[in-house]
């Protein structure tokens, strides 16, 4: 499956990072390669790049290397003569990565049926955890619930796969919207695309048809709300921090996939959502360039406290008194922007 297309910079250190991860042929060399990409994204913050953009080269650039690292294993294993994909999900399924990630994918094959797909699982399980155990050696840490390709719950056939999803929209609970979160922004990032690509339409005719599971969607997408204070000011912490993750872009990443899968878009990256789905929703041109620029910014803000840690984590929380005054304002206008989002939820859900 060919690369997507990297951001255009005069840079000749991406240049040549590039090189290297096409080239890579040796999964003994993939940490150490890993380490010089992360110490490379480690300065993205300090060029003045967008927040979308920054999140766009960060997930193109993990994505050959995650990419590079599946092909290797694979040449290890002997793998069943079928169909299959590595898939991306989660903030790398949406092309928004920062410099903090775990692992969130899976792996979809063909089968003919249930016995042939626990035949084929069998055979594809080694090779799925051997990946995942090669990508945490290279920075990319396991996943905590365990959402990866060698977890035999997400190592499924194309028709187990679209029964999950049919199940987790025809009847909801807890679990299935929280599942929707990570697995509704899937994107195929090795092997089959095609494969990867008809699992993506299924999601959208499903959540198309089915307008009360985007009801339950919104419901508990509204549980958090923009930390903004009653005249307008930030809302901090007694740690005078806040979480610009869960608190800020996450309210534009959620809202954004429910206008996205409420119409049937394709795009999982949560700027193109709100371009595809915003007019869609009833917003105006003027309200989604606000809503991607506000999204652009926290992302920019995240980054540039990522990469001021030692070691490129997530900050522990984020000191809005730490910035200067007009990017205060700034703050404080996109987590408005974030307010505005979820009143059009409101209105469009009747909430």
């Amino acid at each position: 499956m060919d690369a997507l297309p990297l951001p255009a910079l005069p840079c000749a250190e991406l240049t040549a990072m590039a090189g290297d991860l096409a080239a890579l042929d040796d999964l003994a060399r993939a940490p150490a390669l890993a380490a010089r990409l992360h110490d490379f994204l480690r300065t993205l913050p300090a060029i003045g790049l967008s927040g979308e953009t920054a999140t766009r080269l960060i997930s193109r650039l993990n994505d050959r290397l995650t990419g590079r690292v599946v092909e290797l294993v694979a040449r290890r294993h002997r793998l069943p003569p079928t169909e299959w994909c590595w898939l991306a999900m989660g903030s790398e399924g949406r092309d928004e990565q920062t410099l903090v990630s775990d692992q969130d994918n899976g792996l979809v094959f063909a089968a003919s049926g249930i016995a042939e797909a626990q035949a084929l699982r069998g055979m594809f399980l080694p090779f799925a955890q051997a990946a995942n155990e090669q990508l945490a050696a290279c920075g990319f840490t396991l996943c905590p619930g365990e959402i990866m390709a060698g977890n035999p719950q997400w190592c499924l056939s194309y028709d187990e796969w679209r029964g999950k999803f049919f199940d987790w929209v025809r009847c909801p609970d807890p679990t299935a919207l929280l599942n929707a979160t990570i697995f509704f922004d899937l994107r195929p990032l090795y092997g089959d695309a095609a494969l990867g690509a008809a699992l993506r339409a299924e999601i959208l005719r499903l959540t198309v048809d089915t307008p009360a599971f985007l009801h339950l969607m919104s419901i508990n997408a509204l549980q958090v709300s923009p930390p903004l204070g009653f005249l307008g000011d930030v809302a901090v912490d007694d740690a005078e921090t806040v979480d610009l993750k869960k608190l800020g872009s996450r309210i534009f990443v959620d809202v954004a996939r429910i206008l996205s899968l409420a119409v049937g878009t394709p795009s999982v990256n949560s700027f193109d959502r709100l371009h595809e789905a915003g007019v869609a929703a009833g917003m105006q041109p003027r309200e989604i360039a606000a809503a991607q620029a506000a999204l652009g910014h926290i992302l920019s803000l995240r980054l540039a406290a990522q990469a001021a840690t030692e070691n490129g984590a997530e900050a522990a929380g984020f000191k809005p008194a730490d910035l200067h005054d007009m990017d205060r304002v700034i703050l404080k206008e996109s987590l408005r922007q974030a307010r505005r989002l979820q009143q059009r939820l409101k209105l469009n859900y009747s909430l």
